[in-house]
């Protein structure tokens, strides 16, 4: 691979030049790293930050055979990039907008990268790049937009599950009442941190295989939906643990339960392509030999 690589142009200096530059761009921004990681370790909402970086260098990785057919280059294109994400980054922090700062410290990373590497390398990289998107923290503004609903009908879809045991079930907003026992797990249940590890996940998945453009964005956007699903059906017996149970086993089986549905709506998903195939609907890309063999 590495003469292969020195054939097509390759200077060992390279790879160095672009780690220099990614670090000292990493340095410019720490204040915001630093802070993206905080909330990532502090606000469950967040912690699908952590699974970003891994999955980015696995779609990476896959793809290292790619670097074959492009030739690294300094271009200007990449200076241009990361000055934007320089003036987003001083924007953001001097007006007190986390999405611009954050989002301005990520451009200012990629942007060194390929003002070392060129736009061939970024382009046949893309889903990698892409994946570094969701290291930004989700904004108040758009959680609550999310959150709200969710809330909202994982509690009513609740109590109606609930009612059909006959179970006396009330519900006041968000909180539902069982056996006078009020249990406000729709705000610890709504379903952002399952909806936005699966979607990580799931994207790791379908670009980790050759799989048809048309079938990768089924999944994705089918991927929110499964895991809404899934956490209206973890509230159930949620609801039930904390109304039978002491409040110990009731929290270990409410973290316990949201991992178990994670694996649940991925092995639904995985379903789904599978079925596709059974279906004989085109879901992986082939070469011409392995059409004709």
């Amino acid at each position: 691979m590495t003469s292969r690589l020195s054939r097509m142009g390759w200077r060992p200096q390279d790879p160095v030049i672009a780690a220099v530059l990614v670090a000292l761009a990493v340095a410019l921004t720490w204040d915001a790293w630093a802070d993206i990681f905080m909330l990532a370790a502090r606000d469950e909402e967040n912690s699908h930050i952590f699974l970003v970086l891994p999955i980015a260098f696995w779609v990476a990785w896959i793809r290292r055979a790619r670097l074959l057919q492009c030739r690294p280059r300094h271009h200007w294109a990449g200076v241009v990039i990361a000055g934007v994400g320089v003036a987003a980054f001083a924007w953001g922090w001097s007006n007190q907008v986390d999405a611009l700062w954050h989002g301005g410290a990520l451009l200012t990373v990629i942007g060194a990268f390929a003002s070392a590497m060129g736009g061939e390398v970024v382009r046949r990289f893309l889903p990698a790049f892409g994946a570094l998107a969701f290291v930004v923290p989700i904004p108040g503004t758009v959680r609550q937009a999310i959150a709200l609903p969710l809330q909202s009908i994982s509690a009513k879809v609740t109590q109606f599950v609930l009612d059909l045991t006959g179970m006396l079930v009330e519900r006041s907003g968000n909180l539902i009442i069982i056996d006078d026992m009020p249990i406000a797990v729709a705000e610890a249940c709504n379903g952002m941190r399952m909806v936005f590890a699966l979607f990580l996940v799931m994207y790791a998945f379908a670009f980790s295989i050759p799989m048809l453009n048309g079938v990768r964005l089924l999944l994705l956007v089918a991927s929110p939906l499964v895991a809404i699903v899934a956490n209206v059906t973890r509230l159930v017996p949620t609801v039930l643990a904390y109304a039978k149970l002491d409040l110990e086993t009731a929290d270990m089986l409410h973290d316990l339960s949201g991992w178990l549905m994670l694996a649940l709506a991925f092995g639904v998903l995985l379903g789904i392509e599978h079925m596709m195939r059974w279906a004989l609907i085109p879901t992986q890309r082939f070469t011409l030999a392995q059409r004709a063999a």
